[in-house]
């Protein structure tokens, strides 16, 4: 299993069809190879200002997400990867929630609790 974990990874989901946020963090999400080159073609061609009014980009990301998109594809070429699943929480919140693990007691490798 390959996952994007990034805001970034996930608009780009959005803009290729992916269910919004408010669906819930837990709705499957993937972005594919080929959608995400059909979205590079549309995005590119566009300023900043008319991405700004796509539904599911913000008017904060509308200046990188061209960049960040072609860093996405380039990364999925790279790796020989056909589609990722979209992760709902990014590196920072997986590191958080470590660490609360481990000072609850649990080690990360089985989920149990240490006593």
């Amino acid at each position: 299993m390959v996952a994007g974990t990034s805001k970034t990874m996930r608009t780009l989901a959005r803009l290729t069809g992916a269910a919004p946020s408010s669906a819930g963090p837990r709705v499957k999400r993937t972005l594919t190879a080929s959608s995400l080159r059909q979205l590079i073609g549309f995005i590119s061609r566009m300023t900043a200002a008319d991405r700004k009014e796509l539904d599911g980009l913000s008017s904060d990301r509308a200046g990188q997400i061209v960049a960040g998109a072609l860093v996405a594809e380039a990364a999925m070429r790279a790796l020989n990867v056909e589609a990722l699943d979209i992760c709902p929480w990014a590196l920072r919140e997986g590191v958080i929630l470590r660490y609360l693990d481990t000072q609850a007691g649990f080690t990360p490798e089985n989920g149990t609790k240490v006593q």
